[in-house]
This record gives C-alpha cells, sequence and structure tokens, in this order.
C-alpha cells in the first residue's frame, strides 16, 4: 500500500519537530468531525478518532478541543481494533475564531492552521461592507491572510460601483470576483492555492463557497443550492470540512454563517485608515468624539471617511473590548466609561463621597 504524502496535506517540518516530544504515538491531520468522533488522516489513510480520557478531563475551554486543521499526535496510524485515540493537539500555528453560540463566551475554533481565508461575499442584495468589516477582523486575527472573493459577479448591475465601496474598507487585502455562471469563474481564485497550503472559505449561507470548492476540486462533492429571492442564503454545508485539491493544496469549507460574533477581532489591519488619522489627534487618548484638533473627526467633516465605518469601528471595538467578561464585569466596564474623564469610576465615587462630606459641613 502507497504511503500518503504528509506535505501534501500541509505537515511542514515545524508540526515534525514538535511531534518529536510525544514518543510512541503518530501525526495525522483531522479533516472532518461529526459530534465526539473525527476523521484523521496519516501517511496510511484515513482513521476514525476520539480523544482520550486524560485529554476530555485537561480540557478548560471549548477551543482546546480537536478541530478540522488541527495536527494531532494519535496512538496508531491503520484503521484497526476500533477507534484511534487522541492523545494531544499540536500548537497551532492560525486559527479562526468566533464566539461560540449562545450565552457563554466559549470561543469556537471554525479552521486552524490555514494560510489564507476567503471571505466569500454574493455580488447581490446581500452585499453588506459593515459585516464584511467583521469578518475581516475576526479573519486578520487569526493569523492568516484574508482575501475577500466576491462571487455571483454576473448578478451585478454596478460591478463597479461594489468594487470601490469595498476597496475603502478593503485596506491592503486583494479583492477577487468570480462567476458560477462562467465554467472559468473560479480562476481568479487559483493563484492564491498552493501545494501543502490550507486555505479556509467562509461567508453567509448560499454564497457560492460550495460552488468555488467543487470546481477547484473538480468534481461535485459538496451539494449547492441558489440564494432564494429573499436573498435568505440555504445552509448547504452543516460542518467543517477539509479537501485536498488534486493539483495540490488543501480547502476547509465552512457551514455559512448570517452573523459573526467576535471572541477576538485585529482592529488595527481591519481599520487601518482610522488607526493611521488617530496617530494624528493632538491627544494620545482621543476618543474621537468631542476633543479638539481631532483627525478622525476632521476626516469625517472632510469627506475622507464615512461616517458609517467610524460608528462601525467604534461598535467593533467595544464589542471586542466586553468579550469574555460576565454581565457584572460588563456594567463596571461601562461605569468607567462613564466616569472616564473623573478618572475612572473609583475615583468618583472618592468624588462624590468628599462631596457629600463637604455638604455635612453646612
Amino acid at each position: 500500500m502507497s504511503k500518503i504524502n504528509m506535505e501534501n496535506l500541509g505537515l511542514s517540518q515545524r508540526f515534525v519537530t514538535e511531534a518529536t516530544l510525544y514518543e510512541g504515538l503518530y501525526i495525522g491531520r483531522i479533516v472532518s468531525q461529526y459530534k465526539n468522533l473525527y476523521k484523521v488522516v496519516t501517511e496510511n489513510g484515513g482513521i476514525t478518532a476520539e480523544v482520550s480520557g486524560k485529554f476530555r478531563f485537561s480540557v478548560k475551554t471549548m477551543s482546546d478541543y480537536p478541530t478540522v486543521g488541527d495536527f494531532v499526535m494519535i496512538d496508531r496510524n491503520e484503521d484497526i481494533d476500533g477507534n484511534a485515540i487522541i492523545h494531544h493537539v499540536l500548537t497551532r500555528k492560525s486559527a479562526l475564531i468566533r464566539r461560540a453560540a449562545g450565552t457563554s463566551h466559549d470561543e469556537q475554533i471554525l479552521a486552524s492552521n490555514i494560510d489564507t481565508v476567503f471571505i466569500c461575499m454574493s455580488l447581490n442584495n446581500d452585499l453588506n461592507v459593515r459585516r464584511l468589516e467583521r469578518y475581516l477582523g475576526v479573519a486578520w486575527d487569526s493569523g492568516a491572510n484574508p482575501v475577500i472573493v466576491l462571487t455571483k459577479s454576473d448578478l451585478c448591475n454596478n460591478l463597479s460601483g461594489k468594487l470601490a465601496e469595498i476597496n475603502t474598507i478593503a485596506c491592503g487585502v486583494d479583492v477577487i470576483t468570480t462567476s458560477s455562471r462562467n465554467q472559468n469563474g473560479y480562476l481568479p481564485v487559483k493563484k492564491y492555492i498552493d501545494h501543502g497550503k490550507t486555505i479556509a472559505f467562509v461567508g453567509s449561507s448560499g454564497v457560492g463557497k460550495s460552488t468555488l470548492i467543487n470546481r477547484l476540486i473538480g468534481e461535485n462533492i459538496l451539494e449547492t443550492k441558489e440564494i432564494r429571492d429573499d436573498d435568505k442564503g440555504r445552509h448547504t454545508t452543516t460542518r467543517r470540512e477539509l479537501f485536498v485539491l488534486p493539483n495540490g493544496g488543501i480547502v476547509i469549507d465552512t457551514p455559512g454563517m448570517r452573523e459573526l460574533g467576535i471572541e477576538s477581532a485585529d482592529l488595527t489591519k481591519t481599520f487601518v485608515d482610522i488607526e493611521e488619522l488617530s496617530a494624528k489627534c493632538k491627544f494620545n487618548d482621543c476618543t474621537h468624539t468631542h476633543e479638539p484638533k481631532c483627525a478622525v473627526q476632521e476626516a469625517i467633516n472632510n469627506g475622507l471617511l464615512s461616517k458609517e465605518r467610524f460608528e462601525s469601528y467604534l461598535k467593533l471595538k467595544k464589542e471586542v473590548k466586553y468579550e469574555g467578561l460576565n454581565s457584572k464585569q460588563i456594567e463596571k466596564e461601562k461605569l468607567n466609561e462613564i466616569f472616564k474623564e473623573f478618572g475612572g469610576m473609583k475615583s468618583a465615587r472618592k468624588m462624590l463621597k468628599e462631596k457629600k462630606k463637604s455638604n455635612r459641613k453646612f
């Protein structure tokens, strides 16, 4: 039986070196997950695996569990005698993270060890630059490089106008357009795919991620559905899955997301234009609201920066700031923000106490 070249699966010397720490175990990469079971590919082929009891006991957060794209150390590299056992997850070089659904602040890792994130958006009424800013913040934070992929260009009546709007917020990110109607409409994405490199596809349901991946693979592996007339895409991909492309490269498909809860985000790269303007403000701690000689407000007044983009920046900054805090901690942060000009809530309370003492004397 011929061996699988693990380099084609993205295995680099970095992971090989770390794997030597775990004697008696074998390295594999997770290509899919269903509940508590994982499909892992090793040099001898695919096997089904589960985490060890010791691993489960040591887990502190949901993000500690293995996920699609992880390189893991397992007790065998052949499909024999039941499920293989995962003992370790090798250190991730990158991770695409969003906030898990619900009221908890757990992280959900959409894909790991990725080199490029394709942020897919349809060039119809689904296009939303504010949502795109959220995706960019999460993508930059992952450690991978984002690329904006605009799909269904054949459905767009004002392509130049849409591109101009997106370029105002892309800030150093490549923007490419594709069309599923044209048999070669997927070719612009191919130049980003290279031997051993991993690309994750993210975006709302129905924007054409699965169609693009099918074209790259060369066969219809993933189910595809058109966006309905109300522009709310149908969920076709229901779980994350990794595919090795015939001509080299690896892609990870992720479930469609209408909303992207932010656990952490790199806003300095997403809003590099605002960060650069902030450096020109008179005051280092400028809030860009009422201070004199505020470069950000001057740019808004002069039409160089849209008010909507600045408001999006403030909204995401606040969202990231409060992530990971419980309701009591969030309330404390908000009060500190309110009393900021008095030196924080603690100083404000001290000032109120002194004022009460002063009033009693009279």
